[in-house]
């Protein structure tokens, strides 16, 4: 392909360039053009290319990563029929999620009791063929001793099945505000269950760093960073206590960290979390050795409403972790914030994944964003930034002191706060919820689950106490005897709790807009109306028509008239027609001067309970308010808060609003 430009443009200089944008601004300053992550990190307009650095050592060239599937259907034997649909479809990695799991994302998980229920769920399926993921919770040393049970009973060399089991105390505490057993018990189980993995030669990884969590909180990129790095540290101190040999450690490390819609950020924080780890290994003393990399796409960037939009953000989210060189990618389908994923919703998210590699070929090339300039600063701004941050962790003795405090779930919800309030004003947009949203969309199909308590569904089984392996071995042999999760865990399942601290809340970004759409689209009296009082010629009107139309819409708001009308005794005769309560006039600031204070007079006396202005009031704010205007409505107000309060006007009950 041949790229035809003129060659003054090819051949200008930097200073040159600079001197036209200098231009643009007309004597504003360059930072102008500059925009800020969550965080506060520095994002500039351009970046020269960077030759001065080399590719990061990640994920090996032409080795794709693994393309993992969620398993969360309640009901075991339907859950086995999810699975080889999901392998027969590409998928060459599974995650179980049992309901005991803190990363359910709202679902309830599979039902797994006895090793009876674990041969239903994996019967059919060629372990050693493929990969491995647990997300069990307080219960994760239970599945995975029930897991090794159902190895040897059916022959099967555990070292050839790889199994990450991703047990996170920290996220566990943070996520429910609770550990039930003291973290030197939690330690000595798992060294004891490491010792017998270790003697049984299992491929198994049993601690994981999991971003998931602080991500679903509130945390920006270098918080998350920060977070999983700290709580990696503690794991290595606790491995250290139970004289796990430092050569094995790797074996049992790994991280999990969200992917977004930011692409360059989430490429950049992949690349920053294994020079952070590189980084921790040095000032450890430690030998080098690969960071294990599991990227799941975020649920929090997820929306109910408009969830076709969904599959634009989730693959921007896996690019960027494939780009950014992930190990593996979990891509969570579009309707997960719904419900249970049906067969399509889920067939779509592997096909993001098998597109990518497929046919876009995303892993032949090892770290293929090495040298461009936006994502090298970034990253660097990004390590940085999360180098600090974990200096700070440490200095208050570790994760699980810093959660203790408080001071780290404060830090987490002040972020928290301040994006929901982004989102409240649409500085940080999302389509199809608070930016173009349809009144007309049609529900999707979602699977129907219910979720069932494992408390009294066994007696408990006495186990040993040993720290070197005994109390885990002796697991898998009462599973093959016919124990169950149940029974074996009552105390991991009691009220009594050796740990607690106020959780971090957890919301997906599009949830206080999508209360709105819910009240409306369920309010007794029908859908909500607004009348839009457009004045002057339909040119003077239309932008901020459509833009004022697209806000309420927001809300579930519908809007009526928006037509030209030859004279404002036509256009009050339309509101009356509307039985609209509510009215907004609609009009360019120039139109405005002549005629929105005897519009606004003539509506105020045609009934209109409250009247809003689309645009600011500037120099008539006096007189439009002596006139009858109540509220305003404008680029960068609240609009959020406006839209409740238009709720309330409407009659519509609110509900529990997630705006701090």
């Amino acid at each position: 392909m041949t790229l035809n430009l003129p060659q003054n443009f090819l051949s200008q200089s930097e200073d040159a360039w600079l001197a036209a944008v200098d231009r643009a601004l007309k004597g504003a300053p360059r930072t102008k053009l500059h925009g800020k992550t969550d965080e506060g990190i520095d994002i500039a307009p351009l970046y020269n290319r960077r030759a001065d650095v080399e590719p990061r050592k990640a994920r090996a060239a032409q080795q794709p990563w693994t393309v993992f599937q969620r398993i969360d259907i309640p009901d075991a034997a339907s859950a086995n029929r999810q699975i080889h649909e999901d392998l027969e479809g590409g998928a060459d990695g599974l995650e179980l999620i049992f309901e005991t799991a803190e990363t359910t994302e709202g679902s309830s998980g599979v039902r797994v009791n006895s090793l009876a229920d674990m041969e239903t769920l994996l019967d059919g399926v060629y372990l050693d063929l493929i990969k491995l993921r647990i997300s069990a919770g307080y219960a994760g040393n239970g599945f995975l001793a029930m897991l090794i049970a159902y190895l040897e009973k059916k022959a099967i060399d555990p070292a050839r099945v790889e199994i990450n089991l991703g047990n996170d105390p920290a996220s566990r505490l943070a996520s429910s505000g609770r550990l039930n057993l003291p973290l030197e018990e939690h330690w000595a189980r798992f060294g004891d269950a490491i010792n017998a993995l270790e003697q049984m030669g299992a491929n198994s990884c049993c601690f994981g760093a999991d971003g998931r969590v602080w991500h679903g909180g509130g945390a920006g990129a270098a918080e998350e960073l920060a977070c999983t790095m700290a709580t990696s540290i503690a794991y290595m101190r606790a491995l250290s206590s139970r004289e796990i040999p430092v050569a094995n450690w790797q074996n049992h490390l790994s991280v999990v960290l969200t992917a977004d819609a930011d692409q360059i950020g989430t490429i950049a924080k992949a690349r920053a979390a294994r020079r952070i780890w590189a980084s921790i290994l040095d000032a450890c003393g430690l030998p080098q050795t690969p960071l294990k990399l599991h990227m799941q796409t975020s649920f929090r960037m997820l929306t109910d409403v408009d969830p076709w939009v969904n599959l634009l953000r989730n693959t921007v989210a896996t690019f960027a972790a494939g780009i950014g060189g992930a190990d593996g990618i979990t891509v969570l389908p579009h309707t997960r914030s719904i419900g249970l994923p049906d067969g399509f919703a889920r067939r779509l998210a592997r096909n993001t994944q098998s597109i990518l590699l497929e046919e876009s070929q995303l892993h032949m090339v090892a770290d293929p964003s090495a040298g461009s300039g936006a994502i090298e600063a970034r990253t660097e701004a990004l390590v940085y930034s999360a180098w600090a941050r974990l200096q700070e962790i440490e200095a208050e003795g570790g994760i699980f002191e810093a959660l203790a405090s408080g001071t780290l779930i404060e830090k987490i919800s002040s972020a928290a706060s301040q994006r929901n309030l982004d989102v409240a004003r649409r500085k940080r947009p999302i389509t199809g919820v608070s930016e173009f949203p349809s009144l007309d969309e049609k529900p999707v199909a979602v699977l129907e689950g219910q979720s069932v308590e494992l408390e009294g569904l066994g007696a408990a089984v006495e186990v040993s106490d040993s720290a070197t392996g005994e109390r885990f071995r002796s697991m898998c042999t009462a599973f093959a005897n016919g124990a169950t999760i149940a029974g074996l865990l009552p105390l991991a399942m009691s009220d009594t709790a050796a740990f607690s601290i106020t959780p971090l809340r957890r919301m997906r970004l599009a949830e206080p807009f999508e209360q709105l759409r819910d009240r409306a689209d369920t309010n007794a009296g029908g859908p909500p109306q607004i009348f839009l009082a457009c004045l002057g010629p339909l040119a003077q009107f239309t932008a901020r028509a459509s833009w004022v139309s697209n806000a309420f819409a927001a809300g579930g708001i519908h809007s009526l008239g928006g037509e030209a009308m030859d004279s404002l005794e036509d256009l009050i005769e339309a509101f009356k027609a509307s039985d609209a309560r509510i009215a907004c006039l609609v009009s360019s600031d120039s139109v405005y001067q002549d005629q929105a204070v005897d519009a606004a007079k003539a509506f105020k006396a045609a009934g209109a309970e409250h009247l809003y202005l689309a645009g600011k009031p500037g120099d008539l704010e006096a007189d439009l308010q002596a006139a009858g205007v109540d509220t305003y409505i404008y680029a960068g107000g609240n609009l959020l808060e406006l839209l409740q309060e238009l709720h309330t006007r409407l009659g519509m009950a609110p509900g529990e609003e997630a705006l701090a």
